[in-house]
């Protein structure tokens, strides 16, 4: 069966209409203040050159702290954290330096009203929640695109290729079109510097863990400017997981003149890992559902895009970012569950293919101009998205002795799939005094069609959905920034009725408010948010034996989000950094097609997470110079297994910690040498987690050592 293997439970018709995950609503938070210092002397600055909707200079320096002022995401325009009136939370390339970071999980669970590991260990897909809703499909952007999902391949983001993250709670539809009333992951790639920068580095550790990793960049030529980000990793991780890599993403800026740029960026990648990781226990022993040695899950992916930006005379900004993705999946797994109870039952096989492509293009117009005393910055946007993919299922049995040499299952069922949208929206932000205020609309098409290629069947679902945004916010002169925002979302269903429609859009709702406090001049922020977030026409599964056979759903799911988040971020003067976080949340199910289900908690939603990160730097005028000490921890209460609240997966705490050293502070001659070791889940805690009858274990201990060039 499918349905365990897959990055929700929920998901039971996967094979035959694409999942498109709802998502919660988030309020409040955000990384920011000012990191207003200069850099040392001894200090490279790299700067930026092509930042769609930021500044480049403001954004580089950005990157070079853990307490970040300033987000490229939330609006699309070059705004302050502490002025913009929504939660946003940023991790920056130095955060991810230090903590050790080498995924997508690790980078984002030290954020307040983030949750991991709802499905344990899994390198297949990124799991990540925001404010108890998952972001896995629906709310996966890089480059400020969605990295599309149809029917069950996602496009996997590596770490090592990234300048930042930046987390945007709530819905964000107004923006994005077709997000999560979560919020997204905007993953930020890093892209030309303008300044020579070269850099190596290998990677060992847990379990037989092997990376050679590189990133060049600087000038090309007048005006011109790459850069370069290739790695190549072989690694058997815990309970015998594959996890190779192998990519290379170039980049290229030309710099027409001071009003133009253009840069041109693409990525080539294949992986490997299983398909089914799934879990159980044997006398006190973890095993795998699957065989290793037959099971696998192939990826390939490319990406091809650019970014155009052209200021003219009369205050004008034009923007262009397009894309052009593949990904293409081949997966087989076996169950073997059953070889202690019945050693000579067959075993059954599966397999899977998925390709994908993705055309998309997001045109915005910004002005800027003041009527009285107000300011003005007015965005206006047209975007344009087509996907389309092809999936296949087969199904096989295989006899114990001769799984060895059993063959991938022929696959029987084939299903097509064509989904359009353009989107056309406008937003405006006004200054008036210490008041900032913003408002968005938005409009959708969205036109898809769904084909079962063995019955020569076609659904086709036409939908339209009109988003909206408001804010306010003031911002007092000590740094002190109360505001308050609303926001709409929908997400477009694939799901099908019983009478084989498909079923309307996902709707989110969310009004929060906050406080944000970042003194001007001081390298500290802390923000406050109290939201409710309300996703509703989610669809349920109907089990009903009167139907005919196959999986049928109704759109009557409705989930309601209430949480206050806490999130600090400061760095002392004496070399200490502090990273805190704190999330509470009260989810409760307000709708579903089992009545019986309305008033319990969803399935595998915690009531209170909270993280606390801190590294030392030792001062350079000691003898330790050059070290740098790293210690977090990460505590989750417990969650309630399903849906039906009779049981529960229990709290844990989890200690993580890193150590480097500069070797260039105390030997000017190895200048730029660097080594670091990191390690995650100290304690070695492989709590058991169960989601809608499917159990998973958390990843083990893992020691990861780093040996780094710069030049």
């Amino acid at each position: 069966m499918l349905a365990p293997n897959l990055p929700f439970a929920q998901n039971r018709n996967l094979w035959k209409s694409s999942t498109v995950l709802f998502g919660l609503v988030a309020v409040a938070l955000s990384p920011l203040t000012a990191l207003a210092q200069e850099t040392t002397e001894k200090t490279t600055r790299l700067e930026k050159l092509t930042v769609t909707g930021g500044s480049a200079e403001t954004i580089a320096e950005d990157n070079d702290t853990v307490v970040p002022t300033r987000n490229i995401s939330a609006l699309k325009t070059d705004t302050p954290l502490v002025e913009t009136p929504r939660a946003i939370s940023v991790v920056t390339r130095k955060e991810l330096e230090e903590r050790g970071v080498q995924d997508m999980i690790q980078a984002t669970r030290y954020t307040a009203g983030v949750t991991t590991g709802a499905f344990g260990f899994d390198p297949r897909f990124d799991q990540i929640y925001i404010r108890g809703l998952e972001t896995t499909t629906a709310s996966d952007f890089r480059d400020g695109l969605r990295q599309p999902y149809m029917n069950f391949s996602t496009f996997s983001t590596e770490v090592y290729t990234l300048d930042r993250i930046e987390i945007l709670k709530g819905p964000v539809s107004v923006m994005y079109g077709a997000a999560s009333a979560a919020g997204i992951v905007n993953r930020i790639s890093k892209m030309p510097l303008e300044e020579t920068h070269r850099e190596v580095e290998l990677q060992y550790g847990t379990i037989g863990r092997a990376q050679a990793a590189f990133d060049f960049g600087g000038p090309a030529g007048d005006g011109m400017f790459y850069r370069v980000v290739g790695l190549a990793r072989d690694a058997e991780t815990n309970y015998d997981i594959a996890d190779d890599r192998y990519l290379l993403q170039p980049s290229f800026t030309w710099k027409l003149d001071e009003a133009t740029s253009l840069t041109i960026y693409g990525l080539a990648q294949k992986g490997e890992t299983d398909a089914s990781p799934r879990m159980f226990e044997h006398d006190g022993e973890l095993l795998r559902y699957s065989d290793p040695d037959y099971d696998h899950q192939k990826v390939t992916q490319y990406q091809l895009g650019y970014q155009l930006e052209h200021e003219f005379d009369n205050g004008l900004t034009f923007r262009q970012n397009a894309r052009v993705s593949d990904v293409d999946l081949e997966a087989r797994y076996v169950d073997t569950s059953s070889r202690f109870t019945d050693p000579t039952a067959a075993y059954t096989t599966t397999a899977i293919t998925d390709e994908q492509r993705a055309y998309q293009i997001d045109n915005q117009l910004e002005a800027k101009f003041d009527t009285g005393a107000v300011s003005h910055t007015l965005l206006a946007g047209l975007d344009y998205t087509w996907i389309t993919s092809d999936f296949g299922l087969g199904f096989g049995s295989v006899a114990p002795a001769a799984l060895s040499s059993a063959p991938t299952p022929e696959r029987t069922i084939f299903s097509g799939r064509d989904l359009r949208q353009t989107g056309v929206y406008a937003q405006e932000q006004a200054e008036f005094g210490n008041w900032r205020a913003v408002g968005g609309l938005r409009y959708d098409w969205v036109d898809q069609t769904a084909t079962d290629k063995v019955a020569g069947t076609e659904d086709r679902k036409d939908d339209g959905a009109l988003s909206g945004q408001a804010g306010l916010l003031y911002l007092f002169d000590n740094g002190i920034a109360p505001y308050v925002s609303y926001g709409t979302s929908f997400v477009p269903s694939t799901q099908q009725s019983a009478d084989g429609t498909v079923l309307d859009p996902t709707d989110g709702e969310q009004i929060e408010a906050g406080i944000k406090y970042q003194p001007e001049g001081e390298n500290y922020s802390l923000t406050a948010a109290a939201y409710r977030l309300v996703e509703s026409g989610k669809p349920q599964y109907v089990a009903d034996s009167t139907l005919p056979a196959g999986y049928y759903y109704k759109s009557s799911g409705e989930n309601t989000y209430k949480g206050f988040e806490l999130e600090g971020r400061t760095e002392f003067d004496n070399g200490i950094s502090l990273i805190a976080a704190y999330t509470y949340s009260h989810a409760e199910i307000t709708g579903n097609v089992n009545p019986a289900l309305i008033g319990n908690t969803p399935s595998t939603t915690p009531r209170h997470t909270t993280s606390l990160w801190v590294n030392y730097a030792v001062e350079e005028d000691t003898q330790l110079a050059g070290l740098t000490l790293g210690a977090g921890v990460r505590v989750t209460s417990g969650s309630y297994t399903s849906d039906e609240n009779t049981d529960r997966n229990p709290g844990a705490a989890y200690l993580d910690a890193s150590v480097s050293y500069d070797f260039g502070k105390r030997a000017p001659q190895l200048d730029g040498l660097s080594l670091a070791v990191s390690a995650t889940n100290l304690a070695d805690r492989r709590e058991r987690v169960c989601t809608e009858g499917y159990c998973y274990y958390g990843q083990g201990r893992t020691v990861l050592g780093s040996l780094k060039y710069k030049w």
